[in-house]
């Protein structure tokens, strides 16, 4: 079933009225990274683990919607080992926080168009119940990519939209720019996921009546907004790259809405708690875990999660909440499987958070990737070889494992070791003559195919759940339903 059109937003007025948080309630947390005691009262869980065994029938008040994106099953396996070695353990009997979760499904990525997805129609489909085409953003799937004419009037409504209508806060966190397709796709309507700035745009389809996704998001009225992008929002004057020069599209939302703009993490945390907040912490994306300095002004995932729960866990009519690990995605692109599990770990760590300081019975966690990419672990490495590194064979001695004895690396047919992660494509392409691959966290994996940026993969991802409603989750399913198993766990009618 198609959605068409979404009803109107409400008022800013309105939305501030709802988002009204009690000063002393929040401000007598002293410990902001530690658990709420009011919230750890109230769940049975000790601080540290996660809720396991409490399949909610009721209503949800809260859902949160975690999407690592281009977290594939792969990439959780190898970041599960990576996590482990990290402590000093083998690694393959490791379980990052999601996956102690008692509710699993497999989804079903694919786009009306493409065997193969990409971020924005899989996003699409998380948010509206709905799949459409590849590259597009809330939009049916019979509107042609970057057709504005075609776009009007066929847009689908969100979570988000329906959250609001509902009375409910909304926040959206990311490590990626906040005009990026998944967080996008949260709040936003076009034909091309590419309209992320004016500058963006093609004049003629601008003229038409679209708007580009900074424009869109300061228009919504979200609770909290936190990512990276500035220049997005921004002039060409001011450091951006907005077609007006002297344009500053934070400004203008914050006169506009009494809300508090922040570009670091102590103003994030300084930002006052009845008013809504737009963070942009970065020009493009945020830093890669791996990249961050002591001195960074710029919060993890973890911290915007926290001060998104901080924020939203007041509402007396609950929220909506879609957290995505971004950059897990830009790492695999890039060849570079450190990167991207690094990310995975971050990942993880913010989802404990999220379990540790809420009401697991009041709360609907969901946890999934958009898409999975061409990420290989193979080679019949040893039990706790190191995951970034050459490939050691098991201690057996025959010759299924040449090596084995003295602990020397796998040698493959070419004279060279080989790494236990790889690429079916991307820019680690081996050109001539393979030479011995570059190990360790910053290294870029080898790969067959010589792409200039890694794709994608179309194999299934998977959906962890837990809280109110996480009963619905199991099978294998289509990607649209996680949104129809979100509005179900709310209560709200088709």
């Amino acid at each position: 079933m198609i959605r068409h059109s979404a009803r109107p937003h409400r008022r800013w007025a309105a939305a501030l009225a709802l988002i009204a948080l009690p000063l002393a309630a929040c401000s007598s947390t002293t410990n902001y990274y530690g658990a709420d005691p009011a919230v750890q009262s109230a769940a049975p869980v000790a601080q540290g683990q996660v809720a396991q065994g409490q399949v909610a029938q009721g209503k949800a008040k809260n859902v949160i919607l975690f999407v690592g994106d281009g977290m594939g099953i792969s990439t959780i396996t190898a970041a599960r080992i990576l996590d482990g070695q990290q402590r000093g353990e083998t690694g393959e009997e490791n379980s990052l926080s999601f996956e102690k979760f008692d509710n699993v499904a497999l989804v079903k990525t694919y786009n009306t168009d493409a065997q193969v997805a990409d971020s924005a129609g899989t996003a699409s489909a998380l948010n509206t119940g709905t799949k459409t085409r590849i590259g597009v953003i809330n939009t049916a799937p019979d509107v042609p990519r970057g057709d504005c004419a075609a776009a009007q009037g066929h847009g689908m409504e969100t979570v988000a939209q329906e959250a609001l209508e509902h009375g409910k806060a909304v926040g959206i966190v990311s490590t990626a720019r906040l005009t990026h397709a998944t967080p996008a796709a949260v709040y936003g309507h076009n034909p091309d996921r590419n309209w992320e700035s004016d500058a963006d745009m093609p004049a003629e389809q601008q003229a038409l009546g679209c708007t580009d996704f900074a424009q869109q998001l300061v228009e919504f009225p979200f609770d909290l907004a936190l990512g990276g992008g500035s220049r997005k929002f921004l002039g060409t004057g001011q450091g951006g790259e907005r077609k007006d020069a002297g344009a500053n599209l934070p400004a203008e939302w914050a006169a506009r809405t009494g809300g508090t703009f922040v570009a670091d993490t102590q103003a994030m945390r300084k930002a006052p708690l009845d008013k809504p907040v737009l963070g942009l912490f970065s020009p493009s994306h945020m830093t890669y875990q791996l990249d961050r300095k002591p001195d960074t002004s710029e919060p993890t995932l973890t911290e915007m999660t926290a001060e998104a729960l901080r924020r939203l866990s007041d509402d007396r009519a609950g929220y909506y909440l879609m957290v995505e690990g971004g950059r897990i995605d830009h790492g695999h692109h890039a060849g570079k499987a450190g990167y991207a599990l690094e990310e995975t770990i971050e990942f993880a760590r913010a989802i404990q958070y999220a379990v540790d300081n809420t009401d697991p019975d009041e709360t609907l966690i969901l946890v999934t990737a958009d898409h999975s990419h061409v990420f290989t672990i193979a080679g019949y490495p040893k039990r706790g070889n190191p995951i970034l590194g050459l490939v050691h064979p098991p201690a057996s001695g025959d010759e299924d494992h040449p090596g084995a004895a003295n602990d020397e690396a796998v040698i493959a047919d070419d004279g060279q070791p080989y790494t236990t992660l790889g690429y079916a494509n991307g820019p680690g392409a081996v050109k001539g003559e393979r030479d011995e691959p570059e190990t360790g966290a910053q290294a870029q994996q080898q790969s067959l195919v010589p792409l200039g940026s890694e794709t994608h993969g179309g194999e299934d991802v998977a959906l962890f759940a837990t809280g109110p409603g996480s009963q619905r989750v199991h099978g294998v399913i289509e990607q649209n339903v996680v949104a129809d198993i979100m509005r179900k766990a709310f209560g709200w009618e088709e």
